[in-house]
């Protein structure tokens, strides 16, 4: 395994205060934050801040490009079904379906076996949310798909009777049936 680098093992705020720095300079002067971070006892050269700059702003560049597709795909197709959601839901279980099956195939090189269980553990930790999730979503789409059909049938029933309105019947059904409220 690679060592890792020396901004990676900075302290969170230092490491915070490099990133706000970064981004007010627009991603520029890393002889400045050179010397400003020698002065702050870490010995960082201007290379490696620079690449630690390019990962910060590819990563900016990719939250800012995912935030405007978003937007312009809610702006330009409405999702009144939520097929949106769970779209991303399949793609997100996908991905880490695959980073488990990976992971199953990592030697043991990769890490003792202590290792190895504590990142199945972070793995499945991650992953219980997302299951909840996807279960809730499918619930609620059932429940709505029933709803709208009931809600169908008592149109139509009321357009048969020719009243164009709804009897105290079918709204007491309603309320039983669809609310769950006994009058």
């Amino acid at each position: 395994m690679a060592p890792r680098s020396h901004i990676e093992v900075l302290p969170p705020s230092v490491r915070e205060w490099l990133d706000r720095a970064l981004t007010e300079r627009n991603f520029s002067g890393y002889r400045e934050l050179e010397t400003l971070l020698r002065e702050k006892g870490y010995s960082i050269g201007r290379a490696q801040i620079s690449r630690y700059g390019q990962k910060v702003q590819r990563r900016f560049a990719a939250i800012r490009d995912a935030t405007e597709a978003a937007r312009q795909l809610t702006k330009g197709a409405p999702d009144d079904q939520d097929t949106r959601s769970e779209s991303i839901m399949a793609l997100v279980q996908t991905e880490l379906l695959n980073s488990l099956l990976e992971a199953q195939t990592i030697k043991e090189e990769a890490g003792s076996p202590v290792e190895r269980a504590e990142r199945f553990a972070r793995m499945a930790k991650n992953l219980a949310p997302i299951i909840h999730a996807s279960v809730s979503l499918k619930k609620l789409q059932g429940q709505l798909k029933k709803i709208s059909a009931e809600m169908a049938t008592l149109e139509q029933e009321a357009a048969q009777q020719g009243k164009g309105h709804v009897s105290l019947d079918t709204l007491k059904r309603v309320r039983e049936e669809i609310y769950g409220i006994i009058a």
